[in-house]
């Protein structure tokens, strides 16, 4: 199955195992949550960023300019709506056998990341990205 950023893998993170890729510039995050958050979906942004919407504003279409973050995009820009990258809380055994709730972002460039529950909720946790580490964090409750 081949999917683009826009669209959703019903699949995702619905198996206990996880299996991270790290080095580099590349990290991770591994965040512990409350039960009650089964199958919420928590997404992170980069620090800073807004979530308003673009401003309009005209340039011939194959102009190259900086819009404050390094996401590749097409250039709707009445239409801005950026996906950062999501994933759902899911309950994993720990090694010692104990049931964890938790969300994984593998894959994270180095950086500072704001999380929040989708589809609007406001931002609980900042956390720390550094290459070749894994960021544990816990959801406050």
């Amino acid at each position: 199955m081949t999917l683009t950023n826009a669209e959703e893998n019903p699949h995702a993170g619905k198996g206990s195992s996880v299996l991270l890729d790290i080095g580099d510039d590349v990290g991770a995050i591994v965040i512990t949550l409350p039960a009650d958050l089964e199958d919420v979906e928590i997404e992170r942004r980069p620090v800073g960023w807004s979530t308003e919407p673009a401003a309009d504003h005209d340039h011939e279409p194959a102009a190259d300019h900086d819009h404050g973050h390094a996401e590749e995009h097409g250039h709707g820009h009445g239409e801005h709506s950026h996906r950062f990258p999501h994933v759902a809380v899911v309950p994993r055994s720990s090694p010692d056998g104990e049931l964890v709730h938790s969300a994984v972002f593998f894959d994270v460039p180095e950086g500072s990341y704001e999380l929040h529950a989708l589809p609007d909720g406001p931002v609980r946790l900042t956390v720390e990205v550094t290459g070749g580490h894994v960021t544990e964090a816990t959801w406050p409750e």
